[in-house]
């Protein structure tokens, strides 16, 4: 009886044994498969950001210049051993002005592979920019304000510093950027007795409603001072007119012409095919209703007189795919006879100087300037006079500034670029 009890002992440790075995080997091998997945975790992280080194790679070369090519590398780590590899592969894709990068990571046998898709970065991507927030006129470097009652919605920079009187407002409601400056303050009007700081408001006279931010001592953005895609394209495929020239815009795509150095008398016309159109040697006067895409330009002056609006609204309709741009070599002015409550639908550029109102020092006040799209200027302009003491205005326009948010990634066809692209598409394949 008691060696039977002590066999029964005996199996049952073998059991426990067996059992302790089974399930230690159970977790070894849980362990040893646990540690794999791991690994193939990390390795897929680490070739997803070996392969996004490629594409930043592939950025660089497209910024210099480069504009196809085929680069593969290896990343070490700090200790100099060798993490991964990427090879990327960068080209235009056919006739269009839109680049796309192939990037793959290689970490031991885990590949990851990241296309992107770019275009050229374009000056339609502010709201509002300038080189400088002074007007020149004769031997007088004039500050120009902002003041109680303007309102900006969109991306704002400026390579100076603003001068701001009592309650603007600042906003980006659809990319939520900061207003930026170069330099590292801000001029208060502090009710008629300006002072530089670098705070974001001046109470309880100047509060500045900054509502995504404000950054000071941003770096300096280089501003071209010609429109040469814009040349180029005229001549090739588009129109090029000499001498003074008037234009109308309507609403049925076309637009009426008239000048004189040509025999042109309200010419109706088809808008150029590829949307490119410069006046050499004159002023270039325009208004109307846009229908499709255009760039129109000058080595001369731009001069506005009456509204100029979208057939197509793309406030109300987001699918419209009118836009404008007005570049001028020298300055954009709106003329003494323009409406009051003026609206502009399009991407003003004032390369050579200023976007204006003429004699904006002469009153009354002429209500709201509003423009939707951006204003782009060397050196900003007036748009009217205000009264220090109450921000009340005595002359020209109040601001209303809004972006046109299509222009960020399809800007008015010629567009200056900034030297810089911007990613349009981004895919994992």
């Amino acid at each position: 009886m008691l060696n039977n009890k002590k066999g029964i002992v005996l199996i049952a440790s073998y059991i426990v044994i067996a059992v302790l075995t089974i399930l230690g080997a159970a977790f070894v091998s849980r362990s040893i498969s646990e540690m794999k997945i791991a690994e193939r975790e990390k390795n897929s992280i680490q070739a997803f950001y070996i392969a996004e080194a490629g594409i930043d790679y592939a950025l660089e070369e497209l910024r210099d210049g480069v504009s196809s090519g085929q680069h593969g590398d290896d990343l070490n780590d700090s200790s100099g051993l060798i993490v991964g590899t990427y090879n990327s592969v960068w080209q235009r894709i056919g006739a269009t002005s839109t680049w796309e990068i192939t990037s793959s990571g290689f970490v031991g046998d885990t590949e990851r592979r990241v296309h992107v898709e770019l275009q050229p970065d374009t000056f339609a991507r502010y709201l509002y920019f300038t080189d400088d927030e002074h007007y020149h006129w004769r031997w007088w470097r004039i500050p120009v304000w902002f003041v109680t009652g303007d309102a900006l919605g969109g991306p704002l920079q400026t390579n100076s510093h603003f001068h701001v009187s009592g309650d603007p407002v600042f906003s980006d409601p659809s990319f939520h950027l900061p207003v930026k400056s170069e330099d590292s303050y801000i001029t208060y009007m502090n009710g008629g007795r300006p002072i530089n700081s670098t705070a974001s408001s001046n109470p309880p006279r100047d509060n500045p409603d900054f509502q995504e931010g404000l950054r000071l001592g941003e770096s300096r953005a280089p501003f071209p001072s010609k429109a040469l895609d814009l040349r180029t394209a005229a001549v090739h495929d588009g129109l090029i007119l000499t001498g003074p020239t008037t234009i109308v815009l309507r609403d049925d795509g076309s637009m009426d012409v008239t000048n004189p150095h040509q025999g042109l008398v309200n010419e109706n016309m088809a808008l150029p095919l590829n949307g490119a159109l410069f006046v050499n040697g004159g002023d270039l006067t325009i208004s109307g209703t846009l229908n499709g895409q255009l760039s129109v330009g000058t080595n001369r002056n731009i001069v506005i007189p009456d509204n100029i609006i979208y057939n197509n609204d793309p406030r109300v309709d987001p699918t419209s795919t009118d836009t404008l741009a007005l570049i001028a070599e020298r300055d954009t002015v709106i003329s003494m006879g323009a409406p009051y409550d003026l609206e502009i639908n399009a991407s003003i550029m004032a390369l050579g100087n200023s976007f204006t109102v003429e004699n904006y020092w002469e009153g009354p006040a002429k209500g709201t300037l509003t423009v939707y799209g951006g204003i782009i200027q060397d050196e900003r302009g007036p748009v009217g006079t205000f009264n220090a003491s109450t921000n009340t205005k005595v002359s020209g326009y109040t601001k209303d500034y809004q972006y046109d948010t299509r222009l960020m990634t399809n800007p008015p066809p010629f567009y200056p670029t900034t030297g810089d692209y911007v990613i349009v598409s981004w895919e994992e394949e």
